[in-house]
């Protein structure tokens, strides 16, 4: 699993996301929408037009878990898939 775009630190997984424009990021954070739900593990994230940053920290656990970087990359490979 490379996560090398991620960083992680004691408050969770980090990655900010620059797309074209503001459908674009609002197209990739639906999809990563159904992708969280699909896997019932879902981001603390935000938005600034085509800027999306997310967080990934498993709650319950207080810290980043393996079901974290298992979204991270799950992300990591639908914006390789190139389907945005």
């Amino acid at each position: 699993m490379n996560l090398s775009a991620w960083h992680e630190d004691g408050q969770g997984l980090h990655r900010d996301f620059e797309f074209a424009d503001f459908v674009e990021a609002w197209t990739f954070m639906n999809q990563v929408a159904v992708l969280a739900e699909t896997m019932d593990h879902h981001p603390d994230w935000s938005n600034s037009y085509n800027t999306v940053h997310i967080t990934l920290i498993s709650h319950d656990k207080g810290m980043v878990t393996e079901r974290d970087r298992g979204l991270a990359e799950a992300i990591d490979q639908l914006l390789a898939s190139g389907t945005l």
